[in-house]
This record gives structure tokens, C-alpha cells and sequence, in this order.
């Protein structure tokens, strides 16, 4: 059972991820939303995962070849990323397929500028050492690339998961408001 937590706590903090609306389940409900297709909501959950695993990825891959982070950089680096993106569509300046709304590609670069600003895969370290370190009597991180990324796996399915189910759960839910505000009467003034 000791060796089945840090997979629980990998898994627990992939729901947490999903339930947190800067990891992308608002932006998957109003792709549904705009759309009138509920699938098109569980669509938009490809390019957020994309996002999200490059992000964590990189965290992972550190620790499982023993490399040190410096976690204020990376952040500092990640949110620089999203102050230009925010600067350029304040400025008035972009073209107009610049200001459409944003496709696969964008809602992919949002998850990974905002996984890595708030330190996504940091947060997997703690879990990330008792997997990676395997049998330490025979060297530091000897062969733990495997279950590093099956712990990226993982963390993402149970992110994927969650987003997906508050996402259609938001859909539903403002489909429910519109229904029950179109057949209630009109409230005098």
C-alpha cells in the first residue's frame, strides 16, 4: 500500500488540476456553448492536454535525470510568455485572424503558459522522488523515465477527466438556465 500513494497524490492532483478553471474546463464549455455540441467541448480537451503535458513534462524529465530547476525562472518565464500574448491583443494591432477566437493551437499554448505558471509540475515533485527513485542502492534515478511519464499519464487522464466532466457539467448547466428562463414568466416590474 506504501508504494500505491504517490500514485494516488499524482492522480489527486490531477482532479485538483481539472477543477481549477485557468487549466481550461471555462474555455472547453464555451467552445461547446458557441458551438450548440456538447462534443465540441470534449474536442477542445486534446489541445489543453497538449498543453498541460508539455508543462509537466519538462518538470518530470528534470526529475527523473536528477537535473535541478529553479522554479522562479521557469514561472518567471511562463508568465513573461502570457504578459507579450496579453500585451500584443491589448495593443489594437493584430490582424484580424489574430483576433478571432482561438483554435486548437491557442487553447494548447494557454494550458501550457498557465500549467507552468502556476508550477504544475512542481507540484508533482514531492511524488515524482519516491517513483523515480525506485532502488536507490543501485544509483539515483536508474531507470525511472518510465514511471515518471506513466505518472504524467496519469496526473493527465485524471486533469482530462475532471475538465471534461466540469465542462460539460458548465454546458449543461447554462442549457438548463436558458430552458428554465425562457418558460418562466415575465417578472413584473
Amino acid at each position: 500500500m506504501a508504494s500505491l500513494w504517490p500514485w494516488l497524490a499524482v492522480a489527486g492532483m490531477g482532479v485538483l488540476h481539472g477543477l481549477n478553471p485557468t487549466t481550461g474546463w471555462m474555455f472547453a464549455a464555451a467552445w461547446g456553448l458557441r458551438s450548440h455540441d456538447r462534443a465540441q467541448a470534449l474536442r477542445a480537451l486534446w489541445p489543453i492536454g497538449v498543453g498541460h503535458v508539455a508543462s509537466v513534462a519538462l518538470v518530470v524529465i528534470a526529475v527523473a535525470f536528477g537535473l535541478s530547476m529553479d522554479r522562479g525562472l521557469l514561472q518567471w518565464l511562463a508568465g513573461g510568455l502570457f504578459a507579450v500574448v496579453a500585451l500584443v491583443h491589448l495593443s489594437g494591432r493584430l490582424p484580424a485572424m489574430a483576433r478571432a477566437p482561438a483554435g486548437h493551437a491557442g487553447l494548447a499554448l494557454w494550458s501550457f503558459m498557465m500549467s507552468t505558471a502556476h508550477g504544475a509540475g512542481l507540484m508533482l515533485v514531492p511524488a515524482l522522488i519516491p517513483l523515480c527513485m525506485g532502488d536507490a542502492a543501485k544509483g539515483a534515478m536508474s531507470g525511472s523515465l518510465v514511471p515518471a511519464l506513466a505518472a504524467v499519464a496519469l496526473h493527465t487522464a485524471a486533469m482530462l477527466a475532471t475538465t471534461g466532466l466540469m465542462a460539460v457539467g458548465a454546458g449543461a448547466g447554462v442549457g438548463w438556465l436558458r430552458r428554465f428562463t425562457r418558460r418562466s414568466p415575465a417578472m413584473p416590474h
